[in-house]
């Protein structure tokens, strides 16, 4: 139940604060006093757009609150466990821009909406007109079988959605297929390439010292040969001096520890000498390569720059590829067996709709006369007593909901064929139908009602049926109706009206609740008359005492 109303600086509304009953609450007002302010402020608290232009001028920003008293069973993460009420609220800043809040806290507007769905339902004043729709009536009649039903519908959708997944997957492997063989050559020729070929993340460097010595062999040759002869040419080489140096300093070492130093560093220098020759041999003796060692490795390594140069311009950006290779075709080789794999599943997916939607129609098909039967009693009761009534269920092709689609078919007048509600009811007859299907199908809920102009097109003593079935709706729940009748307005259980300044610079528009003496004013306002007019009040006391 909506407590308590706060709207600021929102159009014309500068500041206004209702605190609603149980049962029927009614708003009236001149036409263009502002009413349709509150239909929007109500808007904004169900996550509705803000309209352009709707703070009040000369303000920075628009704020509606609405408190609301928590339904047993509704909770939210936003929440206390123990909570008792929760306020929803829109800011709306002079920019467009908007901010929500739940429970004080600011969340999204989609998670405002998700929740204020849950205690708030709105009606607008072209309302009626979706129940011209298909999929309005079928969204009503499910309403109308229960909670069960909502909750097959949801197993139903997810089923769907199921289905329609396996069929787009089957139909990406399909088209994989198709183009899969030409994809595996490319694949193969790429991998053979590189395998054949099977670079090494390193070896580009001692392939490219490797090319640089063959390429320079003979002076590599005739350094090492120069180095051999300083070396050990005859008796000039300098591994001859340090031999008979080392010689010399043997025989005299033992006299002086200082020229030992020396000596060992002389044999040093000889062993080291020695070794080195040998190895300037062997270096040289390594430099003769076998024929043709230079063209392999310049071979090689254009081939390796060929792959650097295709995939990505290095080895491992080479190597990468091969494994990305390999996985893409073990995905395209493995395709066929994935194809039967989303067949099986495309017709499980489709035969678990299948029996969902078959427990739809079955509710349905319970449901309908239920409904059609509920509806014609209350269309009775709204001066319609002799229009017929029904739910026709046909088949359609599968979807998210089911099998089939349902129409209200509705005759109006006795003797006028029966026809689908959008071809024969006029608005006022649409808006009865409206009432009359809210009330079967919507009398257990908990949700606040909310109609703006719910009543347009209907008067004399169909207004008072209309006002008497917005009060039988309104019997354990609330109802929030802003309306141009004064038969309805004299049902309320509290009375609220709205009326336009337009003495100061910026036009305001004040809300106010009535008190029971001022009830009989109002609805005299609202007969066209003059407040002094004692026949018009005489009409109005009498509404109210019949209420």
């Amino acid at each position: 139940m909506l407590l308590e109303l706060t709207v600021q600086n929102l159009l014309l509304i500068e500041d206004a604060r209702l605190e609603l009953a149980p049962g029927l609450n009614v708003i009236t007002g001149e036409t263009g006093a502002g009413k349709t302010v509150l239909a929007h402020a109500l808007d904004l608290l169900l996550g509705g757009r803000a309209k352009p232009g709707v703070v009040r001028p000369g303000s920075s920003e628009a704020y509606v609150e609405g408190i609301f008293e928590l339904p047993a069973g509704l909770r939210s993460e936003h929440l206390p466990a123990d909570a008792t009420e929760l306020v929803l609220a829109r800011r709306v800043g002079a920019d467009g821009r908007t901010r929500a809040y739940l429970g004080g806290r600011s969340v999204t507007v989609g998670e405002l909406r998700d929740l204020a769905g849950e205690l708030l339902s709105f009606y607008g004043q072209h309302e009626h007109r979706k129940l011209m729709l298909s999929a309005a009536q079928l969204d009503i009649l499910d309403g109308s079988a229960g909670p069960e039903q909502i909750e097959r519908r949801a197993a139903c959708a997810a089923a769907w959605n199921a289905v329609r997944e396996a069929r787009a997957e089957l139909a990406r492997l399909d088209e994989l297929a198709g183009a899969r063989e030409r994809e595996l050559d490319l694949l193969e020729f790429e991998l053979r390439e590189i395998e054949e070929l099977d670079p090494q993340p390193d070896e580009r460097e001692a392939h490219v010292i490797d090319r640089d010595r063959l390429r320079n062999v003979e002076g590599l040759r005739l350094a090492a040969a120069a180095a051999e002869q300083a070396l050990a040419g005859d008796e000039a080489g300098a591994l001859a001096g340090l031999v008979a140096a080392r010689s010399s300093l043997d025989g005299v070492r033992h006299v002086d520890p200082e020229l030992a130093v020396l000596a060992e560093r002389a044999g040093a220098l000889a062993l080291e000498g020695e070794d080195l020759l040998s190895d300037l041999r062997h270096y040289a003796d390594g430099l003769e390569a076998e024929p043709g060692r230079l063209e392999q490795i310049e071979e090689r390594l254009a081939a390796i720059t060929r792959l650097e140069r295709k995939h990505g311009g290095t080895v491992a950006t080479v190597l990468e590829h091969a494994e990305r290779c390999r996985a893409r075709r073990e995905e395209l080789v493995g395709a066929e067996l994935a194809m039967e794999a989303a067949q099986a599943g495309l017709e499980a997916a489709m035969g678990e709709h299948a029996t969902l939607a078959k427990s739809l129609s079955g509710a349905r098909a319970a449901a309908a006369p239920l409904l059609a039967g509920a509806v014609a009693e209350r269309l009775a009761d709204l001066a319609m007593e002799q229009a017929s009534f029904d739910v026709v269920l046909a088949a359609c092709d599968p979807g998210p909901f089911g099998v089939e689609q349902a129409q209200f078919v509705i005759a109006p007048n006795p003797g006028v064929p029966a026809a689908p509600l959008r071809d024969t009811a006029s608005g006022g007859e649409l808006s009865r139908v409206m009432l009359a299907l809210l009330g079967a199908a919507h009398g257990g809920g908990h949700a606040t009602l909310v109609f703006d102009e719910i009543d347009a097109g209907i008067g004399g003593h169909t207004a008072r049926a209309v006002g008497e079935q917005l009060r039988a709706l309104a019997a354990g729940r609330q109802i929030l109706a802003i309306t141009h009748l004064p038969q309805v307005a004299s049902l309320a259980a509290r009375h609220f009206t709205i009326a336009k300044d337009s003495a100061a610079q910026t036009t305001r528009a004040t809300v106010t609740r009535l008190a029971d003496g001022e009830v009989v004013e109002e609805l005299v306002r609202m007969l066209g008359a003059d407040e002094r007019d004692d026949g018009a009040r005489r009409h109005a006391q009498e509404l109210l005492r019949a209420a």
